[in-house]
This record gives structure tokens, C-alpha cells and sequence, in this order.
């Protein structure tokens, strides 16, 4: 049987020092157990949140509710394990795996991890020795399945021969959809489900930021060619797109925007993050809105006309992605 989850997901990441300070660790607990009461039951982390402190909150906070929630993390980037400090560069290495994927188990407070993600491609190991180290981890009880995350589909076709990838986590949105084709189409063909990271847009496809708006000195869009004053005021017309049919269909943008993802393939399963009560219901509430094969087609024509600006990431990661 495979992994279940709940149409939307959570993504824990920005509760981070991501789009400005950490979100309080009080607080943080909180918006995770009311997304939980919402209807969500698939939360995602990582060990470079943090680094390690986002996977100790969220463990926190699913502790009493352990046994009905899937929970996903990741290995891949070079950590000190003592000082939890990022040292950049990719360890994809058998036995890194192992050694990071106990330090997710304790951090968590849990037996079994639900998925193990390899976080990015690392080009100095073979993904057949990656998907073997997981392979054994999985036997030996500590995983249950396996995914990768901003992989090529040659990449995901040679892991799924050794063991089977349950999941394929990658950015993909209204505006970033370098996904559509091989990627998805594989996905379809292997039964590997597909999971959105950033559905909306680093928060740009909310209609919540404009080329106006002033982010905090700590926020990482600040490098991000994408959120340049410039970029924002061009791309600008994807929001008016959302809010439009927003309008029409009594949503919001947000909503739209999931919407979109999910009725694209029903193997979807977004996780967009937000620290805000309100938002969160609003991301869930998404599940809600159908969008029928008109709108889908008056999407496409309204968006195929937009040259959306900036690449989605600076060019420091995105080199660790496949495409």
C-alpha cells in the first residue's frame, strides 16, 4: 500500500529564518497542530531547516499525534553535525545517509520516518547507491518509502530500477512550470506522485506582494532574480490572471493558484507554508474550489501570453537542480 496523504500539504520550511526572522517556537508548534485540525496530514521538513531545528519543532508538535500523520524529510547538503552549521556542497554518500536519516529519527522523536527525500541531486554519487541506501533503510524499518527532490526524469527512472520512488518533490507553480512534459509524464507512467514545493510562488502569487513591496533585510527573495522591484512589476500579470478568476469564482489568488495544481494531475499534492492562521485555512479551503476544463483552457490562453521574468532561484542553487 502506498503513502496516503491529504489533497494539500504542509510546508514547514518558512517557519524558519527563511522570509525574515524564525517564527517563535510556540507559535510554530501551534500553526502545525491547527493544519493538522484542518485537515492536513502530511508535513514536510527537512534537515537543512534550520539547520536541524525545524525538524525538532515539528517533531514537537506531532508527537501526541504521531501515528496519523506522514511525515517527510531530507538529506543532502554538508551540515556540521555538531554546530549545525551549513557548509554548502552536496553528501549523498551511503553512509551520510544513514547517519543523517538517525539524526532525523532522533530530532523527531520518531521510529520510522514516512518518506526520505534526497534533498538534491548529488552529481559525485551514483543515484543507484543512493536509492540502495535507502533501499536498506527501508528494510531495516527506519524509512518507509522513498523520493527525490528537483530531479531529472533520467534521474528518477534510474533510482525507481533499484527502488521504487514513491515521490518526486520539485518547484512547480502557475509561474514556474519547467516540470510540464518528461518530468510529469514519468511520474504518470511510474506511479510516482508529484509534490510542489513553492505553489505559490515564494508568496508572489497570493497578490500579497507587489513591486512596491519592502522585504525584510533576512528575506531570501532578496537575491532572488524573480523578486527584483523590475521582475515584480512585470510579472505582475500573473496575479492579475489569478484575481480575475478569483473574482469569478469567489476564492482568492492563493486558492486559485492551488487550485490550478490540483486539477492539473490528481497525483498532485502541494505543500505551500505560511506562520498565519488565516492563510493556512485559506491555503486548505483551496481543496474546495474546482476549476473545470474552461478554466483550466482560459488559464492556459491568458498565461501563455505572459513572459514571466527572473529565473526562479539565484544562481547559487539553482545549479543543484536537474531539468
Amino acid at each position: 500500500m502506498g503513502l496516503e496523504v491529504s489533497a494539500i500539504g504542509y510546508g514547514c520550511m518558512g517557519l524558519e529564518r527563511v522570509y525574515g526572522p524564525a517564527t517563535d517556537r510556540k507559535d510554530a508548534v501551534d500553526i502545525i497542530r491547527l493544519a493538522y485540525e484542518l485537515g492536513v496530514n502530511h508535513f514536510d521538513t527537512a534537515e537543512a531547516y534550520g539547520p536541524f531545528s525545524n525538524e525538532e519543532v515539528v517533531g514537537e508538535a506531532l508527537g501526541p499525534i504521531r501515528d496519523q500523520v506522514p511525515i517527510a524529510s531530507k538529506f543532502g547538503w554538508v551540515i556540521d553535525p555538531e554546530t549545525g552549521e551549513r557548509r554548502g556542497g552536496l553528501n549523498s554518500r551511503p553512509d551520510h545517509i544513514r547517519r543523517a536519516t538517525d539524526g532525523m529519527l532522533r530530532r523527531l522523536k520518531i521510529d520510522t520516518l514516512d518518506l526520505l527525500y534526497q534533498h538534491r541531486v548529488d552529481p559525485d554519487v551514483p543515484i543507484e547507491d543512493v536509492a540502495g541506501a535507502v533501499r536498506d533503510l527501508i528494510q531495516e524499518g527506519k524509512v518507509r518509502f522513498f523520493g527525490l527532490s528537483e530531479a531529472s526524469a533520467i534521474t528518477l527512472r534510474r533510482a525507481h530500477a533499484i527502488m521504487p520512488v514513491s515521490a518526486l518533490q520539485s518547484e512547480y507553480s502557475l509561474w514556474s512550470r519547467d516540470p510540464e512534459g518528461e518530468i510529469l509524464s514519468t511520474c504518470e507512467e511510474l506511479g510516482i506522485g508529484f509534490v510542489p514545493w513553492s505553489p505559490l510562488g515564494a508568496g508572489f502569487l497570493t497578490g500579497k506582494i507587489d513591486a512596491n513591496t519592502q522585504l525584510d533585510t533576512d528575506d531570501f527573495r532578496n537575491n532572488s532574480p524573480r523578486f527584483t522591484p523590475e521582475a515584480r512589476r512585470a510579472n505582475q500579470a500573473v496575479v492579475d490572471l489569478l484575481s480575475q478568476m478569483a473574482s469569478d469564482k469567489g476564492a482568492t489568488p492563493a486558492q486559485i493558484a492551488l487550485a490550478w495544481l490540483l486539477a492539473r494531475k490528481p497525483f498532485i499534492v502541494p505543500i505551500p507554508g505560511t506562520t498565519k492562521p488565516g492563510r493556512l485555512r485559506e491555503n486548505v479551503g483551496a481543496a474546495q474550489v474546482r476549476l473545470d476544463a474552461q478554466d483550466l483552457e482560459r488559464i492556459e490562453v491568458a498565461i501563455s501570453a505572459i513572459d514571466v521574468q527572473g529565473d526562479r532561484l539565484p544562481p547559487a542553487m539553482l545549479q543543484y537542480s536537474e531539468r
